[in-house]
């Protein structure tokens, strides 16, 4: 179940916490690029099987579009938020996830023109090109892996402003990657004394 900023003041003041909403969001704000810039160096490498695709987030009552991907085994590779859908934002999206993940072998995308527009941009310039796979039932694992990022969302009913969604989002992120796992713990035991 996904919580909302309202729904973590309530749980607060039942614990006897007096905390507005907005406390909260403007902790979030402040705090969760940090957390996100320590987790980046901590994340495992993933995989060089790559599964791109877009998801639709609410911006000030506009559709923006969420850039993800996953690897064959199901790991975040990155994500990032973009106003447009077009090949300028796919091969940002791409230059940054490769820049922080390095070189993929194969991508697979859906149908769209924009994917397959920048990852053919980024291929001409390359001496061994990554290789380009379009198929939509090939990506059902990474349209799956939305629905953890649409439940978290869902009850927030948008965003107000697209600075605030993308460092949220990117917490939500963050919270989706350590839920799977892919943290390195450097070697610490976690299993309970």
């Amino acid at each position: 179940m996904g919580l909302s900023m309202r729904n973590l003041e309530e749980m607060m003041a039942e614990r006897g916490i007096d905390v507005e909403h907005s406390t909260a969001h403007r902790w979030a704000i402040k705090l969760l690029p940090a957390l996100e810039k320590v987790f980046r160096v901590r994340k495992r490498p993933v995989g060089k099987i790559w599964r791109v695709d877009e998801t639709y987030v609410k911006v000030k009552g506009q559709w923006k579009y969420l850039y993800r991907a996953v690897d064959k085994a199901g790991d975040t590779i990155d994500f990032l938020l973009r106003d447009h859908r077009d090949k300028a934002a796919a091969k940002r999206y791409f230059e940054k996830s490769i820049e922080r993940n390095g070189e993929p072998e194969v991508v697979t995308i859906d149908k769209s023109g924009a994917n397959l527009a920048a990852l053919e941009a980024i291929n001409a310039g390359r001496e061994t090109p990554i290789r380009i796979r379009q198929s939509k039932y090939l990506n059902n694992i990474i349209e799956q892996d939305h629905r953890a990022i649409k439940r978290r969302t869902r009850p927030m009913l948008g965003f107000k402003k697209f600075r605030c969604a993308r460092i949220l989002l990117g917490g939500i992120e963050i919270m989706h990657l350590i839920v799977k796992g892919q943290m390195d713990d450097g070697g610490i035991d976690q299993t309970p004394a």
